[in-house]
């Protein structure tokens, strides 16, 4: 069957709203740990995953950190609730650029309740380490279902301080409640400190110091990446058919170094989560279009179909030594780029030989993507996971797969 002719409704299963965490354990690391290695399932715990994992495994993982992304405003006198959602930067388009700005930026944003704001600005008083700050919202123009926000503010503070002091975490709407004071620990990898997701990579979220440490008296080595999860990652696939799917598109960010340690790997490389995952095949493809020769404003975006369409099939070790040469040449220690990739059965894995992920809505990209690498049985997992009482979604238990 052809990837475009793949239904979504064969990757549906019932998931009762009891089976969906609605907070983490009080010891993420005490979560289960279902390992499926070649078929062959087992349960455990979670912080036993360092004597788990091949001792010459690489474990990648992503840094991104959440921002607060949900902003309340009421018009004025007393009117109206408008709720604005950050999805991603604007002017200037660089995350760190964007949070440094003290005066005005645009991002493209979700409104709720846009019926009521037509036009005019919006206004929020607030106070930034003892100044009062007004912040201003106004509604640029339309962009698909989404809207082109320009904020701005006085007083000299920080977008990144403004965000800080009046948004909120945006947990997941399957979560069914309010953000509640712990969702601005509990929503947080322990290793998250390159802001700009605005929900989490939540595979990560069962890691602790104490993991981490395990993971390296075992000696196996752990790396970096960055990819900013948009809220695309809630996107339900609407059409019957996947090819008729758009997949959003996500920023990345690797180093250097991580291209060397990759090429470099003695053993499996082990993905923390589906945008590691992604973040890592997306690698694959952007060496390859630098490869071919392809302009660079062209080769550092991966478009969705990619995978399915390019035939000319080189190596990982070239694919990644094209990006290591093309970093070398421009003298640059950060590869910025972006990805549409879907990941789906039938896909060729290039990068990942293992994965450590949450278990997935029904019906869902991610869904998809965990079917691809278990070339298909995603059923008999989660079928194992249902009849073994294992808490699904963002807060719930945990899988390796090798």
């Amino acid at each position: 069957m052809s990837v475009y002719d793949i239904k979504i409704e064969d990757y549906n299963y019932p998931l009762p709203d009891e089976r969906i965490a609605k907070h983490p354990l009080a010891e993420r690391d005490r979560c289960k740990l279902l390992v499926d290695t070649n078929g062959q399932l087992s349960e455990h715990v979670f912080n036993e995953i360092a004597d788990l994992l091949p001792p010459d495994s690489t474990l990648v993982y992503n840094n991104t950190k959440v921002i607060n992304a949900r902003l309340r405003f009421r018009k004025a006198g007393g009117g109206a609730l408008i709720e604005i959602f950050c999805l991603e930067p604007i002017s200037p388009r660089d995350y760190e650029q964007t949070f440094a700005t003290t005066d005005s930026c645009e991002w493209l944003c979700f409104v709720g309740n846009s019926k009521r704001w037509k036009q005019g600005a919006l206004e929020m008083m607030l106070n930034i380490d003892g100044t009062p700050t007004t912040l201003r919202a106004e509604r640029l123009r339309n962009s698909g279902n989404a809207f082109v926000v320009r904020f701005s503010w006085d007083g000299g503070a920080t977008f990144a301080s403004i965000l800080d002091a009046v948004g909120e975490i945006p947990i997941p709407p399957y979560l069914n409640r309010s953000t509640e004071p712990s969702d601005l620990s509990d929503y947080q990898t322990v290793y998250s400190h390159i802001e700009g997701s605005v929900a989490a990579p939540t595979a990560g979220l069962h890691f602790t110091d104490a993991v981490l440490a395990d993971i390296d008296r075992h000696g196996i080595r752990r790396c970096e990446l960055t990819l900013h999860v948009g809220a695309g990652t809630f996107q339900p696939v609407k059409s019957e058919k996947i090819g008729e799917h758009e997949m959003h598109t996500e920023f990345i960010s690797v180093t250097r170094s991580l291209i060397d340690d990759l090429r470099n790997a003695p053993g499996r490389i082990i993905a923390v989560g589906t945008t590691s995952v992604r973040t890592l095949e997306s690698l694959y493809y952007i060496g390859a279009a630098l490869y071919d020769g392809a302009d660079p404003s062209t080769a550092l975006h991966v478009p969705q179909w990619m995978p399915y369409e390019y035939k000319q099939g080189i190596s990982t070790a070239e694919a990644l030594d094209a990006v290591a040469q093309f970093m070398d040449r421009n003298e640059m220690s950060h590869l910025v780029g972006s990805t549409q990739i879907i990941i789906a059965p039938g896909y060729q894995f290039h990068i990942v030989g293992g994965m450590v992920t949450n278990f997935h809505q029904p019906q869902s990209t991610l869904l998809l993507l965990v079917s691809a690498f278990l070339g298909g049985n995603w059923r008999q997992v989660y079928d194992f996971a249902l009849a073994n009482d294992f808490r699904f979604l963002s807060y719930g238990d945990a899988c390796l797969f090798l």
